[in-house]
């Protein structure tokens, strides 16, 4: 089947060449042009019992590179499994409109930042609210900048426990349905992010440079708090282990999975997507490979941005001392030892329930590293 990795090593050298991208862009493009390939150097691994010689290519490790990722995934997934409440977990969506798309693109760290802080503040304000639950919340934040057909679509996945801890050290549980209507926090978003907005400092390029006239300016702004702007809320899980799974399908995704390519053909690409617009009919896009690679580049985050914030009594800060009460107050089991940190080796053992340092010539003997292999010498 096609890669991605496929498409940029026979193309990607040629689309940087045309155009002018920044280093962390051009880097992530090298990194998985190079994934898995002799340029980044690798092992030898020979078998204890006949001998037999493996060698193996070291991953780029890029977190933009589909093939790095899945290992990275379970990984998270598997230290998330303590953290788990035996409650009922939502899955709210907070979106920029689209007018935000090209600020967003311009402004990509300032503005990626203030969307997970304001779509967890307002989490976190109306869910202390009485009114709504009186407690303060946990949740777990994922952005993502992508939509089905690859195209810019900034936007945060929250996964929140249902409930809360209130003042006075007790666990309230939310309502079945969740517990705060969505037009509600749409509408608290859509304040709080605008206040921010309007302060921020702003880099303008090309067309949007007419932003810098006080009047367009205060006409984009008016044009933006007139618009509803888009939360959305999934039904709560049936259990809560089904949580984890389902994590995994956001934490450290790409914008385009391999298995969804269908076809590379001379400069044009073929991939499956979701047209959720028209009932979530299953459809096929076709793009010229230039297209194609500028989509999937506008997708490539800020140096050193986190994209994945945990928050209220998820936090870092909070999680030792706030999570163990939540769990002592729902009933969930308290582990005091430290998750185990599996080798690569263990938990490929764990995932496909095979040991593969097993030598497939005699099944019988494991291969061990018998050299390294420097990446070649550029000549």
């Amino acid at each position: 089947m096609p890669e991605i990795q496929y498409i940029f090593s026979q193309h990607g050298a040629e689309y940087l060449s045309r155009h002018n991208l920044p280093p962390h862009v051009c880097k992530a493009v090298r990194a998985i042009q190079n994934c898995r390939a002799a340029t980044l150097g690798g092992h030898i691994d020979a078998c204890d019992e006949c001998g037999h010689i493996k060698i193996s290519y070291n991953s780029c490790r890029n977190r933009h590179c589909p093939k790095c990722q899945a290992l990275s995934k379970e990984r998270w997934v598997m230290a998330r499994n303590d953290d788990l409440l035996p409650v009922p977990y939502f899955h709210v969506v907070f979106t920029l409109p689209e007018e935000l798309c090209i600020p967003a693109f311009q402004n990509q760290s300032e503005v990626y930042d203030l969307l997970l802080k304001c779509s967890h503040e307002t989490l976190r304000e109306l869910a202390a609210d009485k009114k709504y639950l009186g407690a303060e919340i946990g949740c777990i934040s994922i952005l993502h900048t992508w939509g089905q057909n690859l195209n810019y679509h900034p936007h945060v996945h929250m996964i929140v426990p249902g409930g809360g801890l209130t003042s006075d050290g007790k666990w309230h549980d939310s309502r079945k349905k969740f517990f705060i209507p969505v037009k509600v926090m749409a509408s608290k978003f859509r304040g709080k992010f605008l206040y921010h907005f309007k302060q921020m400092k702003l880099d303008w390029y090309g067309g949007s440079q007419e932003l810098n006239d006080p009047s367009k300016w205060q006409d984009f702004l008016n044009i933006l708090y007139q618009k509803d702007w888009y939360v959305y809320c999934k039904c709560p899980f049936k259990a809560s282990n089904s949580v984890i799974s389902y994590l995994g399908r956001y934490t450290h995704r790409v914008a385009i999975a391999n298995h969804r390519i269908l076809s590379v053909k001379d400069t044009v690409v073929s991939f499956k997507w979701r047209d959720y617009r028209d009932g979530k009919k299953e459809k096929v896009m076709t793009l010229s490979v230039d297209e194609f690679i500028r989509r999937f580049l506008l997708h490539i985050l800020p140096p050193r941005f986190t994209k994945i914030r945990h928050y209220g009594f998820l936090s870092s800060a909070a999680k030792k001392k706030k999570l163990t009460l939540c769990k002592l107050l729902t009933g969930a089991k308290i582990t005091t030892k430290a998750p185990e940190k599996l080798s690569y080796v263990e938990l490929m053992q764990v995932l496909t329930g095979r040991d593969i340092t097993l030598c497939p010539r005699c099944g019988k003997g494991h291969f061990v590293s018998i050299s390294g292999l420097s990446p070649p010498v550029a000549v």
